[in-house]
């Protein structure tokens, strides 16, 4: 075959309008069955389990599941203490991705524009350090601060800020506060990426035309940013819903929670049907959020 008539074949097998034939890579398929299967064991075969539990009856004196019925999701819907503890969890959890998201733009901002990179690196290090220390550590030193003798009720004490200790332990605020702790570096992590991905040009570009700088911020970088943000906000907001340990050790046994809730159901009363049926509701409300969210937001800045 001489040069020019391979020539002429590659000029017209990429000619326009013609289809060029390529062969069917059959393997390329059985690649993804490992990860397949993994998903399959992993997530949907205990969803689907869960979701036979959450239809069955429970009896205590009873070593297998039994019979089928939709009682357990009419004894939450149907109970306002259960309806009160999915209020309060969400109320939290948006509670924290509100805050961290005011916290983290700033932060996430300031670091992508460091122009020294060690400066950065140590900055980022700084995020991420916390994030190397179990929820429960953290909750344990929170604990330490927030006591009615703990270091912030003393501080304000000799300060004279105050007269007496201010209950601070076992409230929702306390809450509030470890989340924060836990999940703010997920949101400048996620926020910094994002912002640094975007450039200065179109900052540049936006000054050029007599734009200041907030509102280059708020016009032009922050909807740019808006897909990161949203992924944030995701991240941070399924992380509070789903907090045990943070609920558990600072808000105390009075402080209710969906997944203390669901803990408690399925280890200290044995209850594994209405254990199920919490979790079920717990994961079909975040999903649903999720996408009411999705939709909402794209629609309002396209495609996310």
């Amino acid at each position: 075959m001489t040069a020019a008539s391979m020539i002429d074949e590659g000029s017209a097998a990429h000619a326009p309008g013609r289809r060029v034939r390529r062969t069917p890579r059959s393997g390329v398929g059985w690649l993804l069955a490992p990860s397949l299967a993994l998903v399959l064991a992993g997530l949907i075969l205990p969803l689907v389990l869960m979701a036979r539990y959450s239809l069955a009856h429970f009896d205590p004196a009873a070593t297998e599941v039994s019979g089928f019925g939709v009682e357990n999701y009419v004894r939450f819907f149907g109970d306002p203490f259960y309806l009160w503890i999915l209020a309060r969890t969400l109320t939290v959890a948006l509670a924290c991705t509100a805050i961290c998201l005011l916290l983290g733009v700033p932060a996430a901002y300031v670091i992508s524009r460091v122009s020294n990179r060690r400066l950065k690196t140590a900055l980022i290090l700084a995020a991420v350090i916390p994030l190397l220390m179990g929820n429960a550590v953290r909750a344990a030193g929170w604990m330490v601060l927030l006591a009615d003798k703990g270091l912030i009720n003393s501080a304000l004490l000799v300060t004279g800020v105050i007269s007496e200790p201010v209950r601070i332990l076992y409230t929702g605020s306390a809450v509030v506060i470890g989340l924060i702790a836990v999940l703010l570096p997920f949101m400048i992590i996620s926020l910094q990426s994002v912002f640094e991905g975007i450039g200065e040009t179109y900052e540049e570009a936006a000054a050029t035309m007599g734009a200041r700088p907030w509102t280059t911020f708020f016009r032009v970088t922050l909807p740019l940013a808006m897909p990161g943000i949203f992924s944030g906000c995701l991240l941070c907001f399924v992380l509070a819903v789903n907090a045990y340990a943070t609920p558990v050790l600072i808000g105390g046994p009075s402080f209710q929670m969906m997944a203390p809730k669901v803990y408690e159901q399925a280890i200290k009363v044995y209850n594994w049907p209405f254990a199920a049926t919490l979790a079920f509701i717990l994961m079909g409300v975040t999903l649903a959020l999720t996408l009411l969210s999705s939709i909402t937001l794209q629609k309002r800045y396209g495609a996310l």
